[in-house]
């Protein structure tokens, strides 16, 4: 088995049929992980999958599915106390359960009733047998917290408001796309839309603008709707972690949506609070390269004393809610500030009992972004392949058996790893023959997929296009594993890689998002980037200018010469805008790094001028 993963983890992410006009749309979901050890082995628990997952290296992981709990309640939340694993996810404006087990994989789990309304739960056990509950999820209301009766698991006191949005000055909670609000893109906007639609018989393509009918509301219902649409942040997906005697209490926003999607911190020395931002905010904020997002996770110490980070990326083409899980080598420096490194963060790393440098630069570079592509068909779409952008794809022209994708690296190289991304493009679907989705605010709108179908493909390599041997064999494959990878440790020479799909879920028609292609070529670094300018354009912007050929740069930034830990990739350019600054922070640092397919070239420090 490979010590060697790539985000998004390769895992089955299980389809979902979310009901649009007259039938539904259908992609995968997984997202909001929880991340904990149990009995020895890492568990992690994702919402919206019917299932969860077990391993023993982080790496490989094993599927089961989840039984005798409410497995279309969002947010799962598990926690160890005692012998048990207890168990938790939420239905917004109902009361939720809690449930335990000593067996997850058995399927046996005790019920607890519930006694009170929560989203996005976190169960905390202290050292001293105290257990502190946090929730909350609105672009409405904070995060909330109490200490919960540990045998009864009801509250012990009233909740105290925790955390609050503070958009006004905290850059990295500002919504939209690269932190710029637009209303038509606000995933409640596209919920009424639907729900206006449905109520007036039309298909909500036809409905292009909500104000007219927004403004004919009752005054109570109006006043509501304009509040969800709003550009306040959704404050949600608390997690809490403890460290040195101090309490970490973790948040995510703006919403999952965004390529800006990620995880604050405040810190305090009670559970309870009262509780202060971190210096080091967003601490999990990964807005570029291939698959975007950082949001809504879990932080895991595992077996060897290492911290992870674990959260949601995001896709978002076919529903808002297409999504996927990263996991991302996190820590706390000297200071105890909590960090999390997401630089190369969608690019192959190995996790063994030798990986202790939580900032290791990547061991092999990206070789396929920008390269000539082929195909069997869909020639308009190939280049989409190796674009770097996981909302874009190739989409062939037939569903038969046998369609390729090839990509030209223009020159042999040294291949390590090849990670195989499909993508979902169907259009409105019906839903299995006999199955029915589950109703939420009295409308049917959900179905998970209990099937594990199968993807099968061949992939092969060639030194000149003519002769090809093959680098993987999954003709026959039982696994449904849409974002595969890869990996031959002793390298393949070769210039040229395709791949050949044979089989797909449902008989789609193959689409590509990403052929991406890793390893090393006998190619000369970037030279240092130059003429770097870094500016503040506002309290919590900031632009970014540099010189210099490369493939890509990775910015980074902190609040401290020492401390940027703070990244944003991008592809072909050469300035940036960053939206995710602090106002009431003073000073700010930048570095810009290059690379290309023969390397790293970090670049100096500057100040960021005001």
């Amino acid at each position: 088995m490979s010590n060697y993963y790539c985000n998004p983890l390769n895992l089955t992410y299980r389809y979902q049929y979310n009901q649009k006009d007259e039938g539904f749309i259908r992609n995968r979901e997984a997202a909001d992980p929880s991340l904990i050890v149990f009995k020895g082995k890492y568990y992690l628990f994702p919402s919206m999958s019917r299932a969860f997952w077990s391993s023993t290296d982080l790496v490989n992981w094993e599927m089961y599915d989840l039984k005798n709990v409410p497995v279309y309640d969002y947010a799962p939340d598990v926690r160890v106390i005692g012998e048990y694993m207890y168990f938790s996810a939420s239905k917004n404006g109902e009361i939720c359960d809690f449930y335990r087990t000593k067996n997850p994989e058995s399927g046996v789990f005790e019920r607890i009733e519930g006694s009170f309304e929560f989203w996005d739960p976190n169960l905390f056990a202290d050292e001293d047998g105290r257990v502190y509950f946090y929730w909350g999820c609105s672009n409405m209301t904070p995060i909330w917290g109490v200490e919960l009766d540990p045998e009864t698991m009801k509250p012990l006191g009233d909740r105290i408001e925790l955390i609050s949005n503070h958009k006004k000055t905290f850059g990295y909670e500002r919504v939209g796309e690269n932190h710029h609000y637009d209303m038509k893109k606000n995933n409640v906007w596209f919920m009424m839309r639907e729900n206006f639609a449905k109520q007036m018989g039309c298909k909500a393509e036809d409905i292009t603008d909500l104000e007219p009918i927004i403004e004919n509301l009752p005054e109570e219902q109006k006043k509501i709707v304009q509040e969800l649409l709003t550009d306040n942040p959704y404050i949600e997906g608390a997690w809490m972690t403890k460290h040195e005697g101090r309490y970490y209490l973790q948040y995510a926003c703006t919403g999952t949506e965004y390529n800006v999607y990620g995880d604050g911190v405040y810190i305090s020395d009670r559970p309870l609070g009262p509780f202060k931002p971190a210096l080091n905010n967003p601490y999990s904020y990964s807005p570029g390269g291939f698959l975007p997002g950082a949001g809504h996770g879990s932080t895991l110490e595992d077996l060897q004393g290492r911290l992870w980070h674990t959260a949601t990326m995001r896709i978002s083409v076919n529903h808002a809610m297409e999504r996927r899980i990263g996991l991302w080598p996190a820590g706390f420096d000297e200071d105890g500030e909590l960090f999390c490194n997401q630089r190369y963060g969608d690019w192959p790393r190995k996790i063994d009992e030798n990986s202790k440098n939580p900032w290791e630069a990547p061991e092999w570079m990206l070789l396929s972004y920008g390269k000539k592509v082929t195909a069997s068909s869909g020639y308009h779409t190939v280049s989409n392949v190796v674009d770097e952008n996981v909302q874009t794809w190739w989409k062939a022209d037939t569903y038969q058996s046998g369609e390729w994708v090839c990509v030209d690296l223009g020159e042999k190289a040294d291949v390590r790893a090849v990670q195989i991304n499909f993508a979902d493009d169907s259009g409105i679907v019906r839903l299995p023959k006999g199955k029915t989705a589950v109703e939420e605010n009295k409308s049917p709108s959900r179905y998970i997929e209990e099937v594990i179908y199968q993807t099968q493909w061949l992939l092969e390599g060639s030194e000149d296009g003519e002769n090809w041997v093959i680098i993987e064999d999954k003709r026959q494959a039982k696994t449904d594993l849409s974002h595969d990878l890869v990996v031959q440790e002793n390298g393949t020479a070769v210039r040229y890689i395709r791949l050949t799909v044979t089989k797909l879920p449902y008989d789609s028609i193959p689409c590509i998002s990403g052929l991406r292609i890793f390893g090393h070529m006998e190619h000369k670094k970037p030279e240092k980037a130059c003429g770097v300018s870094a500016v503040r354009t506002s309290g919590m912007d900031m632009k970014i200018v540099w010189s210099g050929e490369a493939q890509g740069a990775v910015v980074l930034w902190g609040h401290a010469e020492n401390k940027l830990y703070h990244s944003f990739m991008v592809y072909g350019k050469n300035q940036l805008e960053i939206g995710a600054l602090i106002a009431d922070t003073d000073y700010y640092y930048v570095r810009v790094d290059l690379f290309n397919e023969g390397g790293i070239t970090e670049g100096d420090i500057v100040e960021v001028s005001q």
